[in-house]
């Protein structure tokens, strides 16, 4: 870890209050103002590869940030008050807002009440409607670049990769191909193509999308499909994901998130007014903190070790939380009920005509064939509990609305599930059996077999 300098330029450093992957940002003492400030502190000699590429980057960027921000004047947007360029480093000196960014309040266990991030996001859409009248775009709208503190107020920063759409493009010296993080990118920046005010409407919209649900509209498992989703794909309705979001907010996002440039908001001020509209008919008493509790013991099965925490918190807001004394029938063989549940704590019997087929534990799941039968819908066994029995109920209905992520990871978790079922139902009826034929492996040649003419 690199020394931290008593001064750069005329500024006497406090202490450091950030880290990046091109620049450190430290508390600074300034001459020329009686508030601490914040230093953005670049030093070129350090980039140990490359290094000749990076110092002209870090040049556009810095110039363009300063260029920028300077003339931009609005509360939501971080002041700059100076910039200084060297051979061998640069910074840039910015008002000092003790916030931290929103990526603290994008995964689920830590989203904050809706009314509050209405209230942000609001903010925010009225500090792009200023740059833009300005005629600026910021072009990497994401969680990391907007600052906030604990009363909510709220600081759009980091105008690096800003483009001054007054200018030609092909002769802007702040145009950097390929700026943007991938999954806050809209469609026409994918795709290279000019951009104005409505991409950062866009990725005002994503990042509204995330601070609600906990996830992205879009994830994927590779760039490419990543790409193709956000080009192609719908994102899900976020009152789905987290039914504390009122119905009214669906269609907020998805105007923000057309890929239709017509159909999108034409500016700031458009999308704040209906976010306005939703916070109108919000009651924040009742927001009701998510239990982390129960999340937690989710986690410590077996069955749920795949599931990423994202797709676990929204599990636990598809299902119900069930609680049943012993020798309480749950599911009966025949009854057309798609049900299926995990075992928390206590245990079942299952069964078939009355025969008892195996006894399930906590973290096993039970009832699930009627879900997999996609032709009758049927319970093939009875369900009973033996004991007091706590365990998370699977309601179909709630898991179609669910996302294409979590659908696919419980047939893959069940899928396999069943097939273990199956080989070890297989083991234990061969105990007892008559010995097996066996065939002559080797006059096969191993796997090298002839095929034989017709």
């Amino acid at each position: 870890m690199s020394r931290i300098p008593e001064t750069v330029g005329k500024y006497r450093i406090l202490r450091e209050v950030g880290r990046g992957a091109t620049a450190i940002v430290y508390l600074a003492e300034s001459p020329d103002h009686p508030e601490p400030v914040a230093l953005k502190h670049v030093r070129f000699e350090d980039r140990a590869t490359d290094e000749a590429k990076w110092n002209r980057r870090l040049l556009k960027l810095l110039k363009a940030e300063q260029a920028v921000s300077s003339r931009l004047s609005h509360p939501n947007i971080i002041r700059i008050l100076d910039a200084s360029v060297e051979p061998t480093e640069a910074y840039v000196v910015m008002e000092y807002f003790p916030g931290g960014t929103l990526e603290r309040y994008c995964s689920f266990e830590k989203l904050l009440p809706i009314h509050r991030t209405i209230g942000i996001i609001f903010k925010c859409c009225m500090a792009l409607d200023h740059a833009f009248r300005q005629g600026v775009v910021h072009r990497d709208i994401k969680p990391a670049n907007i600052l906030v503190d604990d009363e909510d107020n709220v600081k759009v920063t980091d105008f690096g990769l800003a483009l001054n759409i007054n200018k030609r493009v092909d002769t802007d010296s702040t145009f950097i191909m390929g700026v943007g993080s991938p999954a806050y990118m809209s469609p026409e920046q994918i795709k290279g193509y000019p951009l104005n005010q409505k991409t950062d409407l866009y990725s005002l919209g994503v990042l509204l999308f995330h601070m609600l649900t906990g996830r992205l509209p879009f994830r994927a498992n590779n760039p490419a499909q990543l790409v193709y989703k956000i080009i192609n794909a719908d994102p899900p309705l976020v009152s789905q994901l987290n039914p504390d979001v009122p119905e009214q907010m669906d269609a907020v996002i998805r105007k923000a998130l057309e890929k239709d440039l017509y159909s999108r908001y034409h500016n700031g001020a458009e999308f704040a007014k209906d976010l306005a509209a939703v916070r109108y008919k919000i009651l924040d008493e009742n927001y009701v903190a998510p239990d982390t509790s129960r999340f937690a013991r989710l986690r410590k099965l077996a069955f749920f070790t795949e599931f990423e925490d994202v797709e676990l918190w929204e599990v636990l807001r598809i299902s119900s939380w069930r609680r049943v004394e012993r020798h309480v029938c749950l599911m009966r063989e025949g009854d057309a009920d798609q049900r299926f549940g995990v075992v928390l704590e206590g245990s079942v019997e299952l069964s078939i005509e009355g025969r008892r087929v195996m006894e399930l534990g906590a973290g096993e799941v039970f009832g699930v064939q009627a879900w997999l039968d996609s032709l009758e819908h049927r319970h093939m066994m009875t369900v009973v509990s033996l004991s007091a029995l706590t365990y998370l109920e699977i309601n179909p209905a709630a898991l179609a609305l669910a996302s294409e992520e979590v659908l696919e990871r419980f047939r893959r978790e069940l899928a396999t599930m069943v097939v273990r079922r199956l080989a070890q139902t297989a083991r234990q009826l061969s105990v007892g059996a008559p010995a097996a034929v066996r065939g002559d492996y080797t006059a096969t040649g191993g796997l090298d077999l002839q095929l034989l003419e017709p």
